[in-house]
């Protein structure tokens, strides 16, 4: 018996339908989008047909509401590579046409707890640099981060606070000769607690991706352990992957 094949939702084909009219330039970035009811009128559906619609793409960060003006297109979401040690935050975001600025939150050293000393493979109690930032694209806040980095690898690292608001793996190599060699990085989406709201404006249970990285040096060793907070609104990601053929 021949399969039935299963209809989009009905919300899924509106908002596919205005997402592309946003990718096509009919809609640009600031322009408002027509009423709830004109967008009924223009497809021939209910208005919680177009309700579900509007907030699915408002979810995604594709439009955004303002009370007593209407909904308007969101600026673009900004793309960062996980396939690529060699380009760091701030040169994808000059790239992008953004102008990328780092905020110092904290920087200090502490006692690595039972967490730390296993992701970066030292001992309990053994020092790490700890580095917290908040990170932007013209002035907007991108991602919350914590960095922590064995002592060992970086002695003077607490001392260099205006480095540290650069490329961090170019300082590594170039002031401490850490040769970076791999990052491992894993990402899940998660809602923004009280703290991560605060940082990134953003309002309290909005989708965020949570993003831990760990990075080895040209001998394998873990050098830096980070966990990162962005803005699900106004991030996406890329990731390249490169095969032989015996992996076809």
């Amino acid at each position: 018996m021949d399969s039935v094949k299963e209809q989009p939702a009905l919300y899924n084909i509106v908002k596919n339908k205005i997402l592309d009219q946003i990718k096509a330039g009919k809609y640009k970035v600031g322009d408002k989008l027509p009423t709830e009811m004109e967008l009924c009128e223009e497809y021939s559906v209910s208005r919680t047909t177009v309700r579900i619609a509007l907030q699915q793409l408002a979810l995604e960060g594709r439009i955004h509401r303002i009370q007593g003006k209407g909904t308007f297109v969101s600026k673009p979401k900004i793309q960062t590579s996980l396939s690529t040690t060699e380009k760091g935050f701030a040169s994808q975001l000059i790239e992008q046409g953004y102008k990328p600025k780092t905020d110092i939150l904290d920087l200090r050293v502490i006692p690595a707890d039972q967490t730390l000393a296993m992701h970066l493979q030292i001992n309990e109690d053994d020092p790490i640099t700890r580095l917290t930032r908040i990170r932007y694209a013209n002035d907007e806040p991108l991602f919350y981060s914590i960095s922590y980095i064995p002592w060992k690898f970086a002695p003077g690292l607490v001392n260099d606070e205006e480095g540290c608001k650069s490329s961090l793996f170019q300082l590594l190599q170039e002031k401490y000769n850490v040769e970076i060699h791999k990052t491992i990085e894993t990402i899940e989406p998660i809602l923004a607690n009280e703290t991560i709201s605060e940082y990134l404006g953003v309002q309290e249970g909005s989708p965020v991706f949570s993003l831990e990285t760990i990075t080895y040096n040209d001998d394998l060793k873990p050098i830096e352990f980070s966990d990162s907070v962005f803005r699900g609104d106004r991030s996406k990601f890329t990731i390249e992957r490169f095969y032989t053929v015996s992996d076809i």
